[in-house]
């Protein structure tokens, strides 16, 4: 039994062809193009669709295999596209970490209906999520509004196009605030907004199945038209399942270009938090806490781009540099929000900012800084998880950024939990597999993870090194909470001497 999955974060997309017990037969994938300024991050779909068919193409020809039995898609969730009757885009997808819907965000967020919606779906209002964007698109760009039929996430949008059925899950539809407990969107507050409930995708549950692949779409990539196409989840969602978190307390970091920190909880009294998501998964018998922030691996790709962009093999002298600095980074100490952040510190207007510097700084200094800035945003999660009253024991590392060793070691002595380091870095797609298997053959997750969750290796926190870093960090969380009014300024002052607003294409 062999099993395609679309895996696209905001770098690249993939297509991985595994069979049921967890081998990879095949894999390829493509680059992705961003337009960002410094409140846009758009992407175009029909460049995703473009290259899904190319990967899922070369796939098959790698794998010398011209039959498999399902096809899901996993994407970045909180990504809006504008579908026509058609299935043609229009225009570019708004991306999660855009943040041109504030002003809507907040205008929700003072709905009568709001407070109801965000204590039944456990989802704050945030410029982030759906609902947002799509009021931002009916009021500025009424033409685009109109010809929308449906309002979709990049999943959906994919799974449409393999499929020809338009479909959400019910973890990307809570995007839209749709409810659990009722199985359905928030429909006077749609109505209050001017947003016609019909726009917005059918629910299904993960693992259901939307049908067979197009015949079209099976002739251009040379697959069986017998493959059944397969509702899944979002990205984070794919991720966490495919770490193998089994146990109260287990906790998965997926660093890909953002962070994805999230824990498993089968408690069923949590406190409600509004810096993080608690999510009930039925299938699993779990809750899912914790939630993404805007830049994880992406950060290490930045500084690769800014200081590293001619050495022969980067990442390699970054990781060598990085460990000839010291802990604290000789008192450096950097914030890691290039794009403003997510969870759990929701500031849209935060930016990125090296702090300590002096003139005997190097390279090696700030790039310590980074990585330890990286360790950060875990342990911000963690303390937020705590709010909760649920509590971290441990931590499944993988992504791309899982990689670099001593990354991995600096999140063990941050945190000062053990760390398990993952053979397989795509968890996201390994997850998806999972979540197809579970629901279409019934196999259980917790044998599904022993096939597809083995770990590399595991790294114990140095307990002495931990005591250091829970100074850096208290350094680290003033630092931002000091700069916060100047965060706001910065806005100001740019919108006051700035008359236009630089795009710049680029990969993630």
């Amino acid at each position: 039994m062999n099993i395609l999955v679309l895996n696209m974060g905001m770098k690249s997309i993939r297509s991985i062809i595994f069979d049921e017990n967890g081998k990879k037969l095949s894999s390829a994938s493509r680059t992705l193009t961003s337009a960002i300024d410094d409140i846009r991050v758009e992407q175009y779909p029909g460049e995703w669709w473009d290259k899904a068919i190319e990967v899922m193409r070369s796939s098959f020809q790698d794998a010398k295999i011209r039959s498999v039995d399902y096809i899901t898609a996993t994407t970045s969730a909180s990504c809006l596209v504008c579908m026509d009757e058609e299935g043609n885009p229009l225009g570019n997808a708004i991306m999660v970490s855009d943040k041109r819907a504030m002003e809507e965000a907040s205008e929700i967020r003072g709905s009568v209906f709001t407070e109801d919606i965000e204590k039944d779906t456990g989802l704050p209002v945030s410029v982030s999520l759906m609902l947002p964007k799509i009021l931002w698109v009916k009021r500025h760009e009424w033409d685009v509004f109109k010809k929308t039929r449906f309002f979709l996430s990049p999943n959906d949008y994919l799974l449409y196009h393999l499929s020809g059925t338009v479909a959400t899950d019910e973890l990307n539809a809570v995007k839209f605030h749709y409810s659990f407990s009722t199985s359905s969107y928030p429909s006077r507050l749609l109505e209050e907004l001017g947003i016609p409930e019909d726009k917005l995708p059918p629910v299904m549950k993960t693992g259901e199945c939307m049908g067979t692949i197009m015949p079209d779409v099976a002739g251009q990539i040379g697959c069986n038209n017998t493959a059944r196409i397969v509702v899944t989840s979002y990205d984070a969602i794919c991720s966490f399942i495919g770490s193998g978190v089994s146990g109260e307390g287990e906790a998965s970091d997926v660093s890909g270009t953002v962070t994805v920190f999230r824990m498993l909880s089968k408690k069923n009294e949590l406190l409600p938090s509004d810096r993080i998501y608690s999510i009930p998964f039925y299938q699993g018998g779990f809750n899912i806490i914790g939630g993404s922030n805007n830049l994880g691996g992406g950060l290490i790709e930045w500084v690769k781009q800014c200081y590293y962009s001619k050495e022969e093999y980067p990442y390699e002298v970054m990781e060598k540099e990085a460990e000839e600095s010291d802990i604290g980074a000789r008192g450096i100490v950097f914030l890691p929000y290039l794009l403003g952040e997510r969870a759990p510190i929701w500031n849209d207007n935060a930016r990125g900012t090296f702090f300590g510097l002096e003139r005997m700084h190097t390279r090696k200094d700030m790039t310590r800084a980074v990585f330890e800035a990286a360790a950060f945003i875990d342990r911000t999660m963690m303390e937020a998880i705590g709010e909760t009253t649920a509590d971290v024991t441990s931590v499944r590392l993988s992504g791309g950024l899982a990689r670099v060793n001593l990354i991995s070691q600096i999140k063990a002595d941050v945190t000062g939990k053990e760390v398990i380091v993952l053979s397989e870095f795509e968890t996201t797609a390994s997850g998806a597999v999972m979540m197809v298997l579970n629901g279409q053959e019934g196999m259980a997750f917790s044998d599904l993870s022993k096939k597809f969750s083995k770990s590399r290796m595991t790294i114990h926190p140095d307990m002495d090194n931990h005591e250091k870093y829970n100074i850096v960090y208290q350094l680290f969380k003033e630092t931002y909470k000091s700069l916060i009014p100047m965060f706001d300024r910065r806005i100001e002052l740019l919108e006051a001497v700035r008359s236009f607003r630089e795009t710049q294409i680029e990969n993630l």
